[in-house]
């Protein structure tokens, strides 16, 4: 079996909807996905997203510009897709537990050693 979440890049998850947008039963969906997720999490099953988009920005050239959590059997994965500064963009799955790569999809960009990530711009000030 596998559920596809769609992980939010901040310390919660918000869901990928598994029935049509803004109906009730989307809703609730949404809402199972999300418990098991932090049920997950909570039982030491997938270590934080936050945690893993630290380590993959510093691995590989680009920014995460989508996160899914899904559920293939009896693992938790990450699926993140990576927008590199030539514009193409790759996907590497990891396993959510460990944080092991364990494909990629793409033309996926590893810096070289010691070459450091830009800093992650912080919200505007006005």
């Amino acid at each position: 079996m596998r559920r596809r979440l769609l992980a939010v890049l901040a310390p919660a998850f918000a869901l990928a909807p598994l029935a049509l947008p803004g109906s009730g039963r989307a809703r609730a969906s949404e809402r199972r996905d999300h418990e098991r997720a932090r049920a997950a999490l909570e039982a030491g099953q997938i270590r934080p997203l936050s945690d893993l988009l630290a380590e993959v920005e510093r691995r590989f050239r680009g920014r995460v510009i989508e996160a899914e959590l899904e559920r293939d059997d009896a693992q938790w994965l990450y699926e993140l897709k990576i927008l590199p500064p030539n514009g193409r963009v790759f996907i590497v799955e990891l396993d959510a537990a460990t944080g092991q790569l364990l494909r990629s999809r793409g033309p996926v960009q590893e810096r070289a050693p010691g070459e450091t990530a830009a800093p992650r711009p912080g919200p505007a000030l006005r």
